[in-house]
């Protein structure tokens, strides 16, 4: 198994919007990357780390389309996920937003670490109210057990979800892929993709 896989199951990177609380029996890994190559039975990608990884992959796998949309849609009652950087007030900064579909509320509820960035954290939870700020916006959110204030900067990527199509399987794709390691091999389980070079922001 590549080694970049193999360290990113040994520390449990839980590719899910979930906050899980204990290890499951089969650990899976968040992979960012580009799609390399494209084969009957397999996809290989160029992660963000520089290691090529070659994944299993079924025909029938899992597969959102993640695209870009206006801030406008982050409203009172949205159900967010929101990658972010806390600030010394205590108050977070976005660094992109995603507003689920109304099929996924409530997914991954919580707040906790993310893998983005250094010191980054994850914060899915419905939007209390949203207020033009100094710069951008901010907004105020509460999840079972906790609320969270979020300042959004300008240019910040604001996106959704719907479901993928294979079209969107070309090589330059940008995408996330949790993995996991199945009889000894990469496993894709389901990606999330863009269209025409989009990154996945989260």
């Amino acid at each position: 198994m590549p080694k970049i896989l193999s360290t990113l199951l040994a520390t449990l990177l839980i590719g899910s919007f979930s906050f899980a609380q204990t290890a499951p029996s089969n650990p899976t890994a968040r992979l960012r990357g580009t799609i390399e190559k494209i084969e009957a039975g397999q996809i290989t990608i160029k992660e963000r780390r520089g290691e090529t990884i070659t994944l299993a992959a079924a025909d029938n796998f899992p597969m959102n389309e993640v695209y870009p949309i206006d801030i406008s849609e982050i409203k009172a009652g949205s159900f967010i996920g929101t990658g972010a950087i806390p600030k010394p007030d205590g108050t977070l900064e976005a660094i992109e937003v995603l507003v689920f579909p109304e099929a996924m509320r409530g997914t991954g509820e919580g707040h906790g670490v993310w893998d983005l960035l250094p010191n980054s954290t994850m914060t899915n939870a419905t939007v209390a109210d949203v207020v033009t700020a100094t710069q951008g916006r901010r907004m105020s959110l509460t999840y079972k057990g906790g609320t969270k204030t979020v300042d959004i900067p300008p240019n910040v990527p604001i996106v959704t979800f719907r479901p993928g199509t294979k079209d969107l399987l070309v090589v330059g794709a940008k995408v996330i892929i949790i993995a996991t390691e199945q009889g000894g091999k990469p496993t894709l389980l389901r990606m999330t993709i863009g269209r025409n070079g989009f990154a996945p922001p989260m």
